[in-house]
């Protein structure tokens, strides 16, 4: 009898070597790599369960009809999820969820599946980490009780399978979560990346016939990225990750991957005692309780998708008494605070070297877009004047190294986002739009006028400001 060859596979990235590491080359965890049955994988799934190979159907693509072209889609019930999914969710397509414990996955789509229960869709919510009573009471607690979603508490893939083949097929199949469940085809315990890549492609390929639309729950890591293989993020169809923060009341539905939609798309719900509740207008959301007065605050324009954002940018600049002044931020990359504040130093005249600077994006949202660089500037060039900005005016734009400020899309979106929320005023780059305004708008070429106006506003010399700094003074 031949002698199995030992596998060791990495449970953090799903390496694969032929004797036991202390360290995986690959993503560099340690005490990540353990033995693993050989033969057990993708490739033993399927052909320990079919006898011979069949042979496939080839289909024309010019035999298409012109609604064949277009996937249907199945509305959610819930328009924030129906935004980021791309109108609904496509027939026998996969969506990975992931998101921190505690978060409101389970919430989401308990509502998400009652509301579609309740148009007279076949429903199916399968747990593997609580019982059906405990999911039971969690739909009593959401006033949801009375939908008629079917659920069950099992962890096998092939009992799911069948169980979800009889009758008629489900709209939507949910599992909670993809971490518990196994497969009899593959001799590992539940969790390893071998079950949980061989489970996540029984059910693509369950999904994939039956034209039923899995949605799979995955656990995340301590750095906020799903865990298990990263194969399983490119067998589905799309991968969203549900944000927020445990201090903050609301949560940042994002798509990271879509093949049938955007992925520059969030949706934006408040978390109350009655469930999740969609934000139809999240730019009064984060705008709220803002200071007026306080000088190192400016309202930036944004946009996430084709949904205009306008969200408070906050900064604190402070002499500093170490040799490397901090630079914190929350919210946004560092490394283009390193960029602004670098361009406002060489072409603003604005000293920062020995300064702390402190950067906070209000109410926890994340933001990446190059158009907030104006607004970042403004914040920093107010708080280290004292001079608090137009309460009333909002800022996009992005900087350039040689301190020009360019041009960015969609700024007719943002105007009229800005107008909506009752502000008067948009300092912005110069662009080629022609659009009517119905606020003011000031161009502005380079970042030397925007340093020039806030100084005009600023406290005068001699005078001693709520953040008076005489480095600014030299500088004017």
């Amino acid at each position: 009898m031949a002698k199995l060859q030992q596998t060791f596979v990495c449970q953090s990235c799903g390496a694969v070597y032929n004797r036991w590491r202390g360290r995986c080359e690959a993503c560099n965890g340690w005490n990540t790599i353990v033995e693993e049955t050989p033969g057990g994988g993708v490739q033993a799934g399927p052909a320990a369960t079919r006898p011979s190979r069949a042979r496939g159907r080839v289909f024309p693509l010019e035999g298409l009809t012109g609604e064949a072209k277009q996937a249907p889609r199945i509305p959610s019930g819930i328009a924030e999820l129906d935004r980021v999914t791309g109108g609904g969710f496509v027939r026998g397509s996969v969506i990975l969820l992931g998101g921190d414990p505690g978060i409101g996955k389970s919430t989401l789509l308990m509502q998400a599946s009652a509301a579609m229960a309740g148009t007279g869709q076949r429903v199916a919510y399968i747990s593997g980490e609580e019982a059906v009573g405990q999911v039971r009471l969690r739909a009593e607690r959401l006033g949801l009780a009375d939908r008629p979603v079917e659920l069950a508490a099992e962890t096998n893939v092939e009992d799911i399978v069948e169980t979800l083949s009889q009758g008629r097929p489900p709209a939507l199949a949910i599992i909670d979560s993809i971490q518990t469940m196994w497969t009899e085809t593959v001799d590992s315990a539940p969790g390893t990346v071998t079950q949980v890549r061989s489970s996540a492609q029984s059910l693509i390929r369950f999904a994939k016939t039956t034209g039923t639309a899995v949605i799979l729950v995955g656990h995340v890591t301590k750095d906020g990225q799903i865990a298990g293989p990263r194969v399983v993020e490119h067998m589905v169809d799309a991968v969203a990750s549900f944000e927020g923060d445990q201090g903050h009341h609301f949560r940042i539905l994002r798509a990271v991957k879509n093949r049938f939609g955007p992925t520059d798309e969030i949706g934006v719900f408040e978390m109350t005692d009655g469930g999740l509740a969609e934000v139809p207008n999240p730019s009064a959301l984060f705008l709220a309780g803002r200071d007026h007065q306080a000088a190192g605050t400016a309202v930036f324009a944004g946009m996430e998708g084709t949904r205009p954002l306008l969200v408070e940018i906050q900064a604190l600049v402070a002499p500093s008494a170490l040799g490397m002044p901090r630079r914190a931020v929350v919210g946004w990359d560092p490394n283009r605070l390193s960029m602004v504040l670098a361009v406002l130093e060489a072409h603003g005249g604005i000293r920062l070297s020995g300064h702390d600077v402190y950067l906070n994006v209000a109410g926890g949202l994340r933001i990446s877009e190059p158009a907030a660089d104006l607004a970042v500037a403004a914040a920093l060039v107010s708080s280290l004047s004292g001079a608090a900005l137009p309460a009333e005016t909002v800022y996009f734009g992005e900087i350039g190294l040689s301190g020009a400020i360019r041009p960015v899309a969609q700024a007719s979106a943002r105007l009229k986002e800005a107008q909506k929320l009752g502000f008067a005023k948009a300092l912005m780059p110069q662009g080629r739009e022609t659009a009517d305004r119905a606020l003011a708008t000031e161009s502005l070429r380079h970042i030397a006028d925007m340093v020039a106006g806030i100084a005009a506003n600023g406290p005068k010399r001699g005078g001693r400001g709520r953040n008076h700094n005489p480095r600014y003074e030299e500088a004017d």
